[in-house]
C-alpha cells in the first residue's frame, strides 16, 4: 500500500471544505500510507497547540476519532501523532490528555483484514497503553518526567525523602509500559512501527534519566532514613536494578536496528556491594543481628554507587546536547544562516563550544534502511 487512500483523499478534501485546517492536518498526518506521519503536518499540528486560540480539547478528539479507524495504519499513526505533540506541543496539551478520564481504549484492538495487520496490532495495544500511562503520570505528579530539570540542582535530584518515595514508582509503571513494548530487530518492519520506536526511544533515555537522578538521591538518604522508609527505599532500588537491565534489552534493539551508538548512552550499574550494604543497615533497623559495615567503609561504597550512577546521567546529557545542536543546525539550513548570536544560543540552550566545535548531528548513516530515515526526520525537534 502507497500514497494516500481514496478515503484519505475524500475526508481531506471534506475537512477543507468545512474549514477545518486542524482536522485536516490530523487527517493527513494519519493517513493509509505505511509511513511515519509526515514532518510537515506534525510541524502544523505542534505550532497549533502554541496558539492560544486553538481549542484543544477539540485536536484530542480528532485524534481520538482517529484511533477508532479500523486500519492498523490509521490507528498507529493517530498514536505517534499524539505522542509527537505530547513530547514536542505546547504543554497544555498533555494537560488535558492527563485531565480526561480515559485516554485510548485499544485494548482489544485487532486489524483482521491487512498485511501485517495482527502483527501491528499487538503493538498498538501495547503503545496505547504507554500513552495511557505517561498521562497519568502527568494527571499523578502535574509534571512530566522527560521534560523535568535535571542536574545537581534538578527536580528529582533535590526531592525530599517522603515525595521522593512517592514519586519513584510512578516513573516506575511509566517506564515498565514502554518498556513492555517489546519490540525485536526483526519486528521493526515498516516506517510506522519504526516512527513509534524512535519516540518511544526518546522517551526512554529521558524517563530513565529522571529515574536515575532520583534514585541517587534516594541512597544518598538512606542511611539516615526511618525504618519504614528505608524499607520502602530499598524495595525502590532493587526493582531500579531490574529495570537498568530491561533498559539495557530495549537498547541493545535500538543498535542493532541502527541508531547510531554514540547515541545510544553507556547504563553504569552501582557495585554489588552497596546492595549488600543497604540490606544490612535495613536489617540493623529491624534489630536482626548483622555485621554492618563501618561507617568509613559504607561511606566509600556509596560514594562510589553515586559516581557510577551519575556516570550513567552525564551520559544522558551529552545525549540532550546532542539533539539540541542537531535543532540548531536544522533551524540554521532552514533560515539559510551560518551562525547564531550567543544570546539566542542561550535561550535553545546549546554550548556555544559545541558550536565552535562543529559537533555533528545524529548521524543517519548507520541507519539500515530508508524506513529508518523517515523515521527519524518526523521525530527530531521542530
Amino acid at each position: 500500500m502507497s500514497g494516500q487512500s481514496i478515503t484519505d483523499r475524500i475526508a481531506a478534501a471534506q475537512h477543507s471544505m468545512t474549514g477545518s485546517a486542524i482536522s485536516k492536518a490530523v487527517c493527513k498526518a494519519t493517513t493509509h500510507e505505511v509511513s511515519g506521519p509526515k514532518k510537515k503536518h506534525l510541524d502544523y499540528l505542534i505550532h497549533c497547540t502554541n496558539e492560544m486560540n486553538v481549542n484543544i480539547p477539540q485536536l484530542a478528539d480528532t485524534l481520538f476519532e482517529r484511533t477508532a479507524n479500523s486500519s492498523w495504519v490509521v490507528v498507529f499513526k493517530a498514536l505517534i501523532t499524539t505522542h509527537h505533540l505530547m513530547m514536542y506541543g505546547n504543554e497544555r496539551f498533555i494537560q488535558y490528555l492527563a485531565s480526561r478520564n480515559t485516554l485510548f481504549n485499544l485494548n482489544n484492538f485487532l486489524d483482521k483484514g491487512a498485511l501485517q495487520g495482527y502483527d501491528m496490532s499487538t503493538f498498538i495495544r501495547r503503545y496505547s497503553r504507554y500513552l495511557n500511562e505517561k498521562a497519568m503520570s502527568y494527571r499523578l505528579v502535574a509534571v512530566d518526567f522527560t521534560k523535568m530539570k535535571r542536574g545537581i540542582d534538578g527536580v528529582m535530584r533535590t526531592m525530599n525523602t517522603e515525595k521522593l518515595i512517592k514519586t519513584l514508582p510512578i516513573i516506575q509503571n511509566q517506564l515498565d509500559a514502554l518498556l513492555d513494548f517489546q519490540a525485536n530487530p526483526n519486528e521493526l518492519t515498516n516506517g510506522v512501527i519504526n516512527s513509534a520506536f524512535m519516540l518511544l526511544f526518546k522517551d526512554s533515555i529521558r524517563l530513565f534519566a529522571a529515574y536515575n537522578e532520583g534514585v541517587i538521591n534516594l541512597l544518598e538518604k538512606y542511611f539516615d532514613m526511618k525504618k519504614n522508609q528505608c524499607k520502602d527505599a530499598l524495595d525502590i532500588y532493587k526493582k531500579f536494578l531490574y529495570r537498568m537491565t530491561k533498559l539495557s534489552e530495549f537498547l541493545k534493539v535500538a543498535e542493532q536496528v541502527g541508531i547510531d551508538q554514540g547515541d545510544i548512552p553507556d547504563l553504569s550499574q552501582a557495585p554489588s556491594s552497596l546492595l549488600e550494604a543497604l540490606e544490612q543497615h535495613l536489617a540493623s533497623l529491624e534489630g536482626k543481628k548483622t555485621k554492618e559495615l563501618n561507617a568509613d567503609t559504607r561511606a566509600s561504597t556509596l560514594s562510589s554507587a553515586v559516581s557510577s550512577l551519575s556516570s550513567t546521567g552525564m551520559s544522558f546529557s551529552r545525549m540532550d546536547e546532542k539533539e539540541k545542536q542537531q535543532a540548531l543546525e536544522e533551524e540554521q539550513a532552514r533560515l539559510g544562516v551560518t551562525d547564531f548570536p550567543e544570546i539566542v544560543l542561550e535561550v535553545l540552550g546549546v554550548s556555544s563550544v559545541a558550536t565552535a566545535t562543529g559537533s555533528s548531528p545524529t548521524n543517519l548513516n548507520g541507519l539500515k534502511c530508508v524506513n529508518w530515515c523517515a523515521a527519524i526526520s518526523t521525530c527530531v525537534f521542530p
